[in-house]
């Protein structure tokens, strides 16, 4: 789709990514399913107590990694948040409060 991906610049600053050059990022299945394995055992473990009582309906963005995890009233502004704040990593985003198990 694009022969050189193109960083655009928004006015927030936040870099934005052509999806063409995400999509190049995207891991394997096994490797998607062990990151979510890993979110939700830390959330389970962790970050339930400290976010659902004061949190509740927001979003959470998790890096199973590092264990940050980055808030916004919308999955977007979680997913912007973490990403500017760690560009190469991969993110879980689920609702406080609704998190499937």
């Amino acid at each position: 789709m694009y022969a050189n991906p193109v960083k655009w610049r928004a006015c927030n600053r936040v870099t934005l990514t052509p999806m063409s050059a995400l999509l190049e990022k995207i891991g394997t299945a096994d490797t998607d399913d062990e990151l979510v394995r890993r979110a939700r055992q830390l959330y389970d473990q962790k970050l339930r107590v400290v976010l659902e009582p004061t949190q509740q309906g927001r979003y959470v963005a998790i890096e199973p990694d590092t264990g940050k995890y980055f808030l916004g009233d919308t999955g977007t502004a979680a997913l912007v948040e973490a990403h500017t704040s760690m560009p190469t990593h991969s993110f879980y985003l689920a609702r406080i409060g609704e998190l499937c198990t």
